[in-house]
């Protein structure tokens, strides 16, 4: 585009003038996924909060203020709707009717079923911080001042991130919710919700809210025995986990908050740290204060005459190693709007790419059906601060830029080549300044035989050959098979046998290539190569790496 989008810096540099607008390729006009923002001229104020007992949760924080808003919003704090970025910092617009003021709120669990237990007493200080007004941002955006009023843009910011905040689950900067579109089954027990991005971004059209689609895994609120067996791909119930499933299990499901409902009249929610190391049926704890022993079988059955079924898996363990809490996966089911945090394997990746992958048209489309789902211009912290979202697209002037010319050897003769959408034709041509390999290796972590690697590997160096690449065709050393298990031992001998024989030759040259032959199965590309899984085997490689499936 011939207008710059991207954030502008927040240094106080002297950035060289721009010389002026393109002059090359065809002039169109491009809409981008920014809307303008208009900000009425307020005093915007700071003020620090802090609550005891002090909470990490960004959820507790926001009920906690928002029961102070509710308790005394229209009293001591003057009628103001005060934005809260869940941590340390309320923001106003218009200062509150004082400088320093503590208050007491309570909050009531209502899943505790004791109320003594159930009601948590928290000290709310909100003490004065600072204050700023909308004139230096101005004068940015005008390019009559060099420094960028972060803090301006900042309370801007999470203005327009409170509602969000308090009405879907947030993830960084993105926000998700099953009312964006159908949740796709991404498999293994997880599913993809649908989002937006949003971010509050300078420009020199003004200030700009960038908005875009985007989708991010979370657990299916199913049953815990249902994602256990969607996870480890299981049928046979009966049978107990192996040592192997039950750690695959414990990594995926620690930390994660279930709900019970073995009691009709009462739902409880915990969170998971834990799975016992023995089966439900093996299970044994006491019960009371005299030392008494029951399984958790029985207790439940003799407690709340519940029959479990799957008493050959562990259970689900919650509380301290001092104090745990035994649950039993059947009677567990998954909170809802958690988000998957871990890797996604090769197969989820495809799913999710699949169920948010769109043509331009289509992504547009639901860029504006996200703006009009948010309702900017009847958002109430938008409307206290006095800030404006339009709703359409900015246009902008761009120029679509001829594409390079390439030149190429055809026929002995140098020819150029013009490519078409991007793409174009190699047969019969070669590069002019090819490459030169001397020294290149492979390695095979598949089922191939030693001569079809070796066959490939010289069908792969005739290819180079004939597009005017010079590759010695035999490798340094022989082609090595090894077990995708072996991965780091294989590299490493390769990095031994060549070094000691370019050492042998007289080099002090490097391996240039490496060509490596994945194994059949899914997730090794980014398991094993792409992730480094082990940074002291790939430090050495500093030769180019060619990653193959066969």
């Amino acid at each position: 585009p011939d207008v710059d989008l991207a954030p502008v810096s927040k240094k106080g540099l002297a950035h060289p003038a721009r010389p002026g607008a393109g002059t090359v390729g065809k002039k169109v006009m491009i809409r981008a996924n920014h809307f303008l923002v208009n900000v009425a001229d307020n005093n915007l104020f700071h003020y620090d909060v802090s609550i005891n007992p002090e909470s990490k949760s960004r959820a507790v924080n926001r009920e906690v203020l928002s029961e102070l808003i509710k308790l005394h919003g229209k009293t001591s704090l003057g009628g103001k709707l005060p934005a809260y970025d869940g941590r340390k910092s309320l923001y106003t617009a218009g200062s509150l009717p004082f400088e320093s003021e503590e208050f007491s709120v309570t909050l009531v669990d209502p899943e505790k079923k004791d109320k003594e237990k159930a009601e948590r007493e928290y000290k709310i200080t909100i003490r004065i911080a600072g204050r700023t007004d909308l004139y230096h941002l101005q004068q940015f955006l005008k390019g009559r001042q060099r420094d960028m009023p972060q803090e301006t843009i900042q309370v801007l910011d999470v203005v327009l991130r409170e509602s969000p905040s308090w009405n879907y689950v947030t993830v960084s900067r993105s926000f998700f919710s099953t009312t964006f579109g159908h949740r796709g089954d991404i498999g293994e027990g997880l599913e993809c919700w649908r989002g937006y991005y949003q971010s509050l971004r300078p420009t020199q059209m003004g200030l700009s809210l960038n908005i875009d689609i985007s989708a991010t895994s979370f657990f299916k609120p199913v049953t815990v025995v249902q994602f256990v067996l969607e996870f480890l791909n299981l049928r046979d119930t009966s049978r107990p986990l192996t040592d192997r499933d039950r750690v695959k299990i414990k990594k995926a499901l620690r930390g994660v908050r279930v709900e019970t409902n073995h009691q009709e009249d009462q739902i409880r929610r915990y969170k998971i740290t834990g799975i016992t190391p023995v089966p439900m049926s093996q299970l044994i704890f006491p019960v009371d204060e005299r030392g008494t022993r029951m399984s958790v079988v029985q207790y439940f059955m003799q407690r709340y005459k519940y029959n479990l079924q799957y008493t050959s898996w562990p259970c689900l363990q919650s509380g301290s190693d001092a104090r745990p809490v035994y649950l039993p996966m059947e009677a567990c089911k998954i909170v809802e709007g958690q988000r998957y945090s871990k890797k996604l394997n090769d197969k989820q990746v495809t799913n999710i790419l699949r169920a948010t992958c769109q043509r331009p048209q289509q992504r547009e489309q639901s860029i504006r059906e996200m703006v009009l789902h948010n309702k900017y211009a009847e958002d109430k912290f938008a409307q206290e601060f006095g800030i404006n979202v339009c709703s359409d697209l900015v246009s902008v002037p761009a120029r679509v830029l001829p594409p390079p010319m390439l030149r190429y050897h055809d026929s002995g003769k140098e020819k150029t080549c013009a490519p078409s959408v991007g793409q174009w034709n190699m047969i019969n041509k070669k590069m002019i300044n090819g490459g030169i390999i001397d020294n290149w290796a492979c390695v095979s972590f598949s089922r191939m035989r030693p001569e079809e690697v070796h066959r490939f590997c010289c069908d792969l160096i005739q290819m180079c050959n004939m597009t005017g690449m010079s590759v010695n065709p035999r490798p340094l050393v022989d082609n090595r098979s090894a077990s995708p298990n072996h991965i780091e031992n294989a590299l490493r001998d390769v990095y031994r046998r060549t070094t000691e024989m370019l050492g042998k030759q007289g080099h002090e040259k490097q391996l240039q290539l490496l060509i490596v032959i994945l194994p059949e199965v899914s997730g090794s590309y980014g398991m094993h190569v792409s992730s480094g899984q082990s940074p002291s085997t790939f430090s050495w490689i500093s030769v180019d790496l060619c990653v193959c499936r066969v």
